[in-house]
Parts: structure tokens; sequence; C-alpha cells
């Protein structure tokens, strides 16, 4: 499908197709192709990887970035979230990145977000209430690239839970400190960030993949 719809409604570039496979919970395939430019001038980045095979855009083999320290990094996220008792969460998060990192951005598009993090574009990326269309592709491009993803909270991930955070691997506990308590108290009062959207014929058991 398309991600990063509102952009796309509005000729805003950052948009995308993706499409993921999944084995079970698990992305096994994935391609993106992201739509940069503008009106009258369009042009296309295809990012793609398969599980073991590495990742790559436009043919070009993927690396995360080796950036190490969180006063250096980039960070991305969205603020699209519908559900008023994450705005707290959401907001600690934005002033402390605003004020420790180098900088937070936000595209509009989660599989973007994920690929520009693959290509070293930026370092880190968390986010909430995604869906399985949005990060299925992107996750496996990511995690190819040497890449790592969990949960907000540090759990394993399924493109199923709805929080997540990615990072290159160097920035991961770094990142995790600073995600996991704001997110840990939004799971207190009660924001519901487990699995969702599951097929009938799946079972899920949160923090673990699926079986």
């Amino acid at each position: 499908p398309v991600d990063g719809t509102c952009n796309f409604a509005h000729n805003y570039p950052g948009f995308c197709v993706s499409v993921g496979v999944l084995r079970h919970a698990l992305p096994v395939a994935g391609c993106v192709i992201e739509f940069t430019g503008g009106p009258g001038k369009w042009s296309t980045r295809t990012y793609s990887g398969g599980r073991n095979l590495g990742s790559t855009l436009d043919g070009k083999p993927l690396l995360v970035s080796s950036v190490k320290k969180l006063e250096d990094a980039m960070i991305a996220t969205e603020f699209n979230c519908h559900d008023e008792q994450l705005w707290p969460c959401m907001a600690e998060l934005f002033r402390d990145f605003s004020m420790n990192a180098m900088g937070i951005r936000a595209s509009g598009a989660a599989a973007v977000n994920l690929c520009h993090l693959a290509a070293g574009q930026i370092d880190a990326y968390y986010q909430y209430m995604l869906k399985p269309y949005d990060v299925a592709a992107g996750i496996i491009v990511l995690e190819e690239a040497g890449g790592r993803v969990t949960t907000a909270d540090g759990s394993a991930y399924s493109v199923f839970d709805r929080s997540l955070l990615a990072t290159n691997d160097a920035l991961y506990e770094q990142m995790l400190q600073k995600v996991e308590g704001p997110t840990s108290r939004a799971l207190q009062q009660g924001v519901q960030l487990g699995p969702a959207n599951v097929p009938k014929a799946y079972r899920v058991r949160s923090g673990r993949q699926l079986e």
C-alpha cells in the first residue's frame, strides 16, 4: 500500500509504495519505492531486502550509520497519534530528544523512516500505533542493513506490536534508556501497545514472534 498518504494527497515528497512478505510475524522480504522531488519532477528510490540476503538501495548495498553518541544523532518520529493518552509520552520524548540529540524530524511515512535509517541518513526512529503494512517491508530492509528493532520498552518486536524502537546498533542502549521510561508509564496508565490487527489464523504472545 501507499505509506505517507497525507504527503501523497498534498504532492509532498516522502511517500512510498511498500510491500512486505511475512513468515508468521517475521519479515522475510520487502521492497519500498520512495517518491522524491516534487510536482513536475518526481523521481524514485528503490529499497529492497531479503532475509540473510542483505538490503540495497537502487542495487547498491545498504549499511546503517556508525553514529555512537546521542548528541550526534538524527532521530525520526511522527506526531499523528490519535490516542490522547499517548500525548504526554510523546511530548516528553520530543522535548528530551530536541534538547539532547542533534535533531529530530518527521517525514510522514514509517517505511521511509526505516529505509532512511537503513541508508544511514538518520540514526534512530521511534513510533507508536503503527500497522503491520506500515513496517513489514522497512523492517527487513533495516535489519539486513545492520539495524536493530524492538518494541519501545525493549521487548522482542513483531509487526503487530504498536510500539517500535529502531536504531543503528551502536545507539540502541542509549535510545532505549530514553524511550523505555515514558513508554512504560504509558502502559501503566492503560495505553494499549500490545499486538493488534492480527489475522484470525494467528496467535500472538506479547513480546514474542508469532507461533
